[in-house]
C-alpha cells in the first residue's frame, strides 16, 4: 500500500492536475489520490477559499485570474479560427431591421466583419477596430463617442454612455474575457465593463454572448453579468465536455459554432 498523502500534497497534487486538463470530476480526483470523495471534497473547499479553483457540481475547474488587459494585436492572434466561426454564425442570427449593440474585442470584430454588406441593420457599438476592418457597407455603423482606449481599440466613458440611453437594442452581443459559473461574465477593465452594462440594460431582446473555449473558467476583476442574465452562449467547439454538462443545467441556451463548418 502506498503511502498516504498529508493534505498539502494532495492539495499540490489537485493543483497540477488542473493546471493541465483545467477541469475535473471529484470521483476522478478521488481514484488518483486514493481517497474518499469527502476527503477530496474538503480540499477543493480549502483550495476555493485560495482562489485556486471554482467548484462545481461534482468536480472542479482551475479559477485563471486575468488582471491586466492584454494588448489588441495579442489577443487577435488567439484562438483565430474559433473567433472567425463563432462571429460568422453570429453574424448569421442578425435579420433586416435590427438595431444591434456589440462591444470592442477580438470575437465581436469577426461578427461585424461577417455581417452581409447589404443588410438592413443598424450597429451600436465601441469598438474602433472593426469599424477600420469592414471596409464599404451598406448597413448602418454607428461608432459610440468617448476616450480612446488604446489597449482595446475601442472608445468608453461618459460619452458613450449618454448615447447608449438614448437607444433600445433587439440584440447584443457581448465579447468578455472570462466566463465562470461563479463569478459570471468579467473583463480586466472597469471602463468597458460599464459600457457593457449599459448595453445590455439597454437590450430588449436576446442578450448573446460570444467567447472562445478559453475563455472558460477564466476570472477578472469587473462582473459585467451572471450567466442567468445571458439568453445564449455563442462558442466554439473546443468547449470540452465537462463544461458542457455544467452548462446544460443553467438557464441559457448554448450554440456552438463549429471550426471545420464554417471553413468549408
Amino acid at each position: 500500500m502506498s503511502k498516504a498523502l498529508i493534505p498539502a500534497q494532495r492539495r499540490e497534487r489537485i493543483q497540477e492536475y488542473l493546471a493541465l486538463y483545467k477541469i475535473v470530476p471529484s470521483v476522478e480526483l478521488s481514484h488518483m489520490l486514493d481517497v474518499s470523495e469527502a476527503t477530496v471534497r474538503r480540499d477543493l473547499e480549502y483550495l476555493e477559499l485560495e482562489g485556486v479553483v471554482e467548484r462545481t457540481h461534482g468536480g472542479a475547474i482551475l479559477s485563471q485570474r486575468m488582471r491586466l488587459e492584454p494588448e489588441y494585436i495579442q489577443r487577435a492572434a488567439r484562438h483565430v479560427d474559433e473567433k472567425r466561426a463563432i462571429g460568422t454564425l453570429a453574424a448569421s442570427l442578425l435579420e433586416d431591421g435590427d438595431i444591434v449593440f456589440i462591444n470592442s474585442g477580438t470575437t465581436t470584430t469577426q461578427i461585424i466583419q461577417h455581417i452581409p454588406a447589404d443588410m438592413n441593420l443598424t450597429i451600436f457599438t465601441n469598438n474602433l477596430q472593426a469599424a477600420l476592418e469592414i471596409g464599404d457597407v451598406g448597413f448602418e455603423l454607428i461608432l459610440l463617442g468617448g476616450a480612446f482606449q488604446s489597449k482595446s481599440n475601442s472608445v468608453a466613458g461618459r460619452f458613450a454612455l449618454q448615447v447608449l440611453d438614448q437607444v433600445y437594442a433587439d440584440k447584443t452581443f457581448i465579447g468578455v474575457d472570462g466566463i465562470s459559473l461563479k463569478h459570471g461574465c468579467t473583463v480586466p477593465s472597469n471602463d468597458e465593463a460599464e459600457i457593457i452594462c449599459k448595453m445590455l440594460e439597454r437590450t430588449q431582446g436576446v442578450k448573446s454572448l460570444v467567447v472562445d473555449h478559453s475563455k472558460w473558467g477564466v476570472v477578472s476583476n469587473f462582473e459585467v453579468a451572471r450567466l442567468d442574465q445571458i439568453q445564449r452562449l455563442i462558442t466554439d467547439d473546443g468547449l470540452d465536455s465537462h463544461a458542457r454538462e455544467m452548462l446544460a443545467d443553467k438557464p441559457i441556451e448554448l450554440v456552438i459554432a463549429n471550426r471545420q463548418t464554417q471553413e468549408a
